[in-house]
């Protein structure tokens, strides 16, 4: 008889529970038992882990074995703890040590000649692992994923390599990964944009402030193209935020590139996409678009032609910053702080308003379509503005484009800096309580804002919102006090309230 316990983590959401691994070998007919809530990919493992250790000169036992995945009612699924169970057996046996299991987690699939294979969501475990003072062993091709976290990160090939390392035969090297340096983000410049004066405006007020956008315009008017130019100018992540963004990347199995993993993530999905598709699910929840775009931008593109229930979803992540995934089998929580750009045409047709189109829609039609963008959804727009066609003079090759990017994102960071010092944070997630703090406006601001909000009107959410938006205005002119003109300014790019449709 033997006993071997090895310790490992399960992937429920961006969540890294740890599972304690009991093998026990006893007397009897030789069987391979699996217990602890592991659904099929787990209890397929002994075929796995048997043609693993034999293929790697190992004996497989011929005994009696049972392998345990503790806590047993937590479900167990993946390859993820092919390593630590194929390792339990060799030690339950006696094979090798069971005491150079100590202080270890393993994570991989086994393929049946003993080699490594990567397994999805090793970042959060690792990072939870390494908190926990323990050095990680990984496949070689989670290697770059495991070394974000930043601590005792080994890498093996296969079975072989795990067990040499353990008896001290091979070199038991740290696994390091050179991060590129925080650059400017690579990508379409604004000097592209001719024309568009305001609604590049309004592109560096979302960016400096980080609030949600909606573009709504005629067709071919730059709408997609302001929106494609925003990861540009906004700031590069923090490692906090880099690896949070990762981590969403390793739970859905994709690969990390450490040389822009400090670029904000960009999601576009098409206007067919389901309520699933955005904010994740499925029988093992995973996560969606909004999820994918944490710490980045969502771009939602055609915005009144996705289906008014998948827009309805996005209300809650929108304001907690986060969404819970339930199923029959339990909960799973994903972050989902993203910024949200949408672009839409005014009308069905998409030339209400254009002075060189001829819009045939009846005014209900206009309404009908207007009306899958709900106004509580609307609420959550900060900034919403109309996109008219650029004049001819200036779509000419040499027509002056404006400012490029490098420009406008560095008054971006200079905004942005300055939020940071004063509250930790960008305008746009300051909390009614923070906003009433650093909210500092003279008495002519206050008094054309609560005349806005009486004529328009606006509800209590828009009311707040437009105050964030004016701070962010005011901290891109680089002052203190809130001004007349930064409350205008603001209140000018919410275009499609009640009284402005």
């Amino acid at each position: 008889m033997g006993l071997a316990i090895l310790t490992s983590r399960a992937k429920i959401g961006v969540d890294a529970p740890p599972v304690t691994i009991e093998v026990f070998l006893s007397g009897g007919l030789p069987t391979f038992n699996v217990v602890g809530l592991a659904e099929t990919a787990v209890r397929e493992s002994k075929d796995r882990v048997r043609g693993a250790i034999m293929s790697s000169g190992f004996k497989f036992p011929q005994e009696r074995i049972t392998v345990n995945l503790g806590p047993a009612d937590m479900k167990k699924t993946g390859g993820r703890f092919d390593l630590a169970i194929g390792l339990g057996i060799l030690a339950a046996a006696g094979q090798i040590p069971a005491a150079t299991l100590d202080g270890y987690e393993f994570y991989g699939e086994l393929a049946l000649n003993g080699a490594l294979r990567p397994v999805p969501g090793v970042l959060p475990a690792a990072i939870k692992a390494l908190q926990a003072g323990k050095t990680v062993i990984v496949p070689d091709d989670n290697g770059a994923e495991a070394a974000l976290a930043s601590g005792d990160v080994l890498i093996a090939h296969s079975l072989l390599d795990v067990t040499a390392i353990l008896n001290g035969c091979k070199e038991r090297a740290p696994y390091c990964v050179e991060l590129a340096a925080r650059r400017p983000p690579i990508g379409p410049d604004l000097l592209e944009v001719k024309g568009q004066d305001a609604a590049k405006r309004a592109l560096e007020v979302a960016a400096a402030g980080g609030h949600n956008l909606l573009f709504i315009g005629p067709p071919g008017t730059g709408k997609s193209m302001l929106a494609q130019r925003l990861p540009g100018i906004l700031p590069p992540l923090s490692d906090a935020e880099a690896i949070e963004t990762a981590a969403i990347n390793s739970v859905l199995g994709q690969p990390i590139d450490v040389n822009r993993w400090r670029s904000r993530p960009f999601r576009a999905p098409h206007h067919t996409a389901t309520a699933v598709a955005l904010v994740g699910g499925g029988a093992e929840p995973r996560p969606g678009e909004i999820s994918r775009a944490h710490n980045g931008v969502l771009f939602l593109d055609e915005l009144a032609e996705f289906g008014r229930h998948v827009l309805e979803v996005l209300r809650e992540p929108l304001e907690r910053g986060r969404i819970t995934i339930s199923r029959a089998s339990g909960q799973a929580d994903f972050p989902a702080r993203f910024q949200l750009i949408a672009a839409m045409n005014p009308c069905p047709c998409g030339y209400l308003g254009d002075r060189h189109g001829d819009c045939r829609c009846s005014a209900e039609a206009v309404r009908r379509y207007r009306g899958k963008i709900s106004g509580p959804l609307l609420d959550r727009i900060d900034i919403h503005i109309e996109v008219q066609r650029p004049p001819v003079a200036a779509l000419r090759p040499n027509a002056a484009g404006g400012e490029d990017s490098a420009t406008v994102a560095a008054r971006v960071a200079t905004a942005r800096a300055v939020q940071e010092r004063r509250a930790g944070k960008s305008n746009a997630k300051l909390s009614a309580a923070e906003l009433d703090a650093f909210y500092v406006a003279e008495d002519e601001s206050l008094a054309l804002l609560e005349k806005a909000a009486t004529q328009l009107p606006l509800s209590a959410r828009a009311f707040k919102r437009v105050q964030r938006v004016s701070r962010t205005i005011a901290d891109l002119a680089g002052s203190q006090n809130v001004s007349v003109r930064h409350t205008a300014e603001a209140l000018g790019m919410r275009q499609l309230d009640p009284k402005t449709r």
